[in-house]
């Protein structure tokens, strides 16, 4: 960070010298960890959009116009697109548009405001370009963990209360956030850092989330990594998605499809994914149907517990991503509520688990459709994929 802009924030902030020295150190961090930036060759590779909707990109020269916008609505009238021209580092091209805000790539320096956005940095080995974080909590990956020991990723807190001495600092290029959670990030706009909408938990498919790798490519200059990544889990996906139509074919009417309740109570109300959603279009690519198929919506929803019980009461196979600290159980499933003893899949053994506090299912499974897609396939058709050890979702044995 030069002097300039220290001098800025102090007069816009009125901080302590203590922390510009921060800053200082920081700053000299961040140039360090980019020295492997810095030497990278340009990839010159284009990206190419097949299922994603949230953003796209337009090649002019010298710069790149990112636009980003929500997947889930469709209503370009009331769609609001954020703007960014992705600027080639060391060029100063003419002719970028109005509206449109400059970030020189590759960045130096990102900073991730939840886990899911590490999945891309992650596949793509491009820890070097995170220079913060949210949080710790429950993270997995060994990589950033021993980055964080090492001062070279800071952990800022959450939203709305995080620690603005760090992310200054960390002197990032441009912070990663969600349009549900974008609070307390004013004074950082104030002082010119770009705050980027991260878009891919949207997407109402596997694939589309996926492709957000891309997008990690466009900032990070792994354009062509980020293409390889994902024309191998798409393959890997669609390879999967053959076994199970081919097997559905093969045993006619012999094949049967399993239909799949999914969530479990929240308070008073049951919390389920609409039947247009991503977990519902996973179900239906392993030979499974979903209690709301039928319904049109993409998002989270509540519902009243008679009513999931009257649809879905009879369902083969229940879907529960666990996030307590104490693993799941049918033992531990009937204290928590009676009730849920009169589901079939509970009196069959039908439960599948995810354990998000001991698989890195946040960090890695958007990036990993494949996987969960035979997680799936396994639990609903075992036998079909010989050999497979599930990574992110598994039948509960007790």
């Amino acid at each position: 960070m030069e002097l300039g802009n220290i001098m800025k924030i102090m007069s816009l902030k009125k901080w302590s010298l203590l922390v510009v020295c921060i800053a200082m150190v920081g700053c000299r961090q961040t140039v360090n960890k980019s020295e492997a930036v810095e030497n990278e060759m340009e990839d010159t590779a284009k990206v190419s959009l097949k299922y994603a909707e949230g953003f796209s990109v337009e090649y002019r020269d010298g710069y790149k116009l990112l636009e980003i916008s929500d997947p889930q609505k469709k209503d370009t009238v009331n769609r609001k697109t954020y703007r960014f021209a992705l600027v080639n580092r060391g060029e100063k091209p003419k002719g970028i548009p109005q509206g449109y805000q400059k970030i020189e790539v590759p960045v130096r320096g990102i900073i991730c405001m939840t886990s899911l956005q590490l999945s891309g940095f992650i596949k793509l080995d491009a820890l070097d370009y995170i220079v913060g974080i949210n949080s710790s909590r429950r993270l997995f990956d060994k990589d950033i963990k021993k980055r964080i020991r090492d001062g070279k990723i800071v952990t800022i807190g959450k939203e709305g209360n995080f620690d603005e001495e760090l992310i200054m600092a960390a002197n990032p290029n441009a912070i990663f956030v969600s349009l549900t959670k974008r609070g307390g990030f004013d004074k950082m706009e104030e002082v010119g850092i770009p705050l980027v909408p991260y878009l891919g938990y949207q997407e109402t498919t596997p694939l589309a989330q996926a492709e957000w790798i891309k997008f990690i490519g466009l900032f990070t200059g792994k354009t062509s990594a980020a293409n390889r990544q994902f024309a191998e889990m798409e393959k890997s996906y669609e390879d999967a998605c053959a076994l199970v139509k081919n097997a559905e074919k093969e045993k006619g009417n012999a094949f049967r499809r399993p239909v799949v309740l999914y969530g479990k109570l929240h308070g008073s109300n049951w919390y389920a994914m609409a039947g247009d959603s991503y977990i519902a279009q996973i179900f239906k690519d392993a030979g499974a149907d979903y209690f709301m198929k039928d319904d049109g919506r993409t998002g989270g929803l509540y519902i009243d517990f008679e009513t999931v019980y009257a649809q879905a009461g009879r369902c083969d196979f229940w879907v529960i991503q666990n996030k307590d600290a104490h693993p799941l159980g049918y033992a531990s499933l009937k204290s928590e509520d009676p009730r849920y003893t009169d589901f079939r899949a509970w009196k069959d053994r039908g439960v599948v688990s995810c354990e998000t506090g001991k698989t890195p299912v946040n960090e890695l499974s958007p990036m990993e459709p494949d996987r969960v897609l035979k997680d799936f396939i396994q639990a609903f058709h075992p036998g079909l994929l010989k050999d497979y050890q599930p990574k992110y979702y598994m039948l509960l044995k007790r």
